[in-house]
């Protein structure tokens, strides 16, 4: 085992574990701030690629997207030129606190080395869930998290001998990926442990989700636990069982949520929160470490209309605390206030988006609200190509204010719910939405949009309770 000790030149060393959207985002803003003299950076990354989109897996999967570099956002090559000491196929295997230095091991040659840090940024992200039972390994079975899950997927379809798919989980990575294997012509079964799709949406919401994954011909299993991943006589998957039938598959795409990859930091002593994630403060440094930072899907985050804290692993956030840390460790001052949980997703040509609370979320939090469900159009009902839309929205009893919103449609659906977004950030009343000078002309909206109905809705229920 070797040693990289001191800082050489460079007046201080900036280490980054995870070479994707939150940790190399701090090392280039860091090394924006302060130059060569001033900062040393080496980021660690155990896979082959960097700083690519995670969420456009599902589309390069599904073949809307042409090529994986399409993807990459910057190559291992341009962060080089820019001055990053970026180690390939490298994984930090431990840190040590104490001594202020990391334990690395080059996956290819097994070879480890420990290097120091004067600043340490962990950006681990997050691992698919995997089941604990017979054959949730074997091949055939994947998980989609890097650019090495969505292309060690795409061989397995390409030599794939059938035509059989099934996802296990119906949550946003299950349904695009249902998708995807519709665009490649496999015959898709989605096995799903709830009793609609999209648990990120109240169940009335989930069933017209279903409805429109039943009618692309994807075949929905509800209410059914996975109990094991049967395999053939070569070891590979054949189906994926249940309780009362078993679906044959030749491929199997699990998408049952993630969890932070927090082993490292764990083993580390530093501060988890309930999900699994790691606890930070504002400016995105580890609670209780003055010189540890760590942004992405391994941290939690404040959700601001509950107040509590969440897991909520997307591409915008990590971009985010990426940009948080490599301003403070560059010497300047940024924070990250928090969340109001905005999501949206697709399958084929259904919109699907949220923002802030659900039903439960709102009853977990000890809060009493009222809900409206409307029914409206993207466009002016006589304008052509005007399609429906469900809004569902939650405002506070009493106060009227905004807690949620949920919204299921066709074309011009899904960006909606920024506007919703916006407000939450606000902490606006649904009263107060109901006079937002929102753009209108037919081909893009009715006189009252959608949400501003379903504002008004809220707004008039919310006087009636409160009489």
């Amino acid at each position: 085992m070797t040693l990289n000790g001191g800082t050489g030149n460079a007046g201080r060393r900036l280490v980054v574990i995870g070479g994707d959207a939150a940790g190399m985002s701090a090392a280039s803003q860091a090394r924006r701030l302060r130059g060569p003299d001033e900062l040393e950076v080496v980021a660690f990354e155990r896979g082959h690629f960097t700083s690519y989109s995670a969420c456009g897996i599902p589309y390069w999967v599904g073949g809307d997207v042409t090529h994986r570099d399409e993807l990459i956002a910057r190559s291992p090559e341009e962060h080089h030129a820019r001055g990053i000491d970026l180690r390939l196929r490298t994984e930090v295997v431990e840190i040590d606190v104490a001594g202020q230095r990391v334990r690395a091991r080059d996956l290819d040659s097994g070879a480890e080395s420990w290097t120091s840090y004067d600043d340490l940024v962990i950006a681990t992200g997050a691992r698919p869930v995997r089941p604990d039972m017979p054959g949730a390994d074997a091949p055939g079975v994947h998980g989609v998290q890097t650019l090495d899950d969505g292309q060690s997927l795409l061989d397995t379809l390409e030599h794939a001998n059938g035509r059989r798919a099934v996802v296990v989980g119906a949550g946003y990575i299950g349904v695009e990926m249902a998708e995807a294997l519709i665009n490649r012509k496999f015959e898709v079964t989605v096995v799903n442990r709830g009793g609609e799709p999209m648990s990120t949406l109240d169940p009335d919401m989930g069933r017209l989700v279903h409805r429109a994954m039943t009618g692309l011909g994807i075949t929905m299993v509800d209410d059914a636990e996975v109990t094991g991943f049967p395999t053939g006589d070569d070891g590979r998957v054949r189906a994926v069982t249940t309780a009362d039938a078993e679906y044959p598959a030749d491929v199997v795409v699990l998408g049952i949520g993630v969890r932070p990859e927090t082993a490292l930091a764990r083993a580390a002593g530093l501060p988890l929160g309930e999900h699994g994630g790691l606890l930070t403060d504002l400016a995105m440094r580890v609670r209780g470490h003055r010189n540890i930072w760590a942004g992405g899907d391994c941290v939690e985050v404040l959700d601001l209309v509950s107040g509590r804290e969440r897991h909520i692993a997307l591409g915008t956030h990590a971009n985010k605390h990426g940009q948080v840390i490599g301003t403070n460790v560059g010497g300047g001052y940024a924070t990250f206030p928090g969340v109001v949980g905005t999501a949206v997703s697709k399958v084929c040509d259904l919109e699907i988006a949220r923002t802030g609370l659900r039903e439960k979320d709102a009853l977990r939090a000890g809060l009493r609200f009222e809900t409206v469900t409307i029914e409206s159009t993207s466009r002016a009902g006589y304008y052509p190509g005007a399609s429906p839309m469900t809004v569902k929205m939650l405002a506070e009893c009493r106060t009227g204010r905004l807690l949620g919103v949920q919204i299921v449609g066709r074309e011009g659906a899904a960006k909606r719910v920024d506007i919703a977004a916006v407000a939450l950030t606000a902490r606006m009343t649904v009263d107060q939405m109901t006079a937002l000078d929102l753009g209108y002309a037919p081909p893009f909206s009715p006189v009252w949009d959608p949400v501003l109905v379903a504002a008004r809705k809220a707004a008039e229920k919310v006087r009636q309770s409160t009489r």
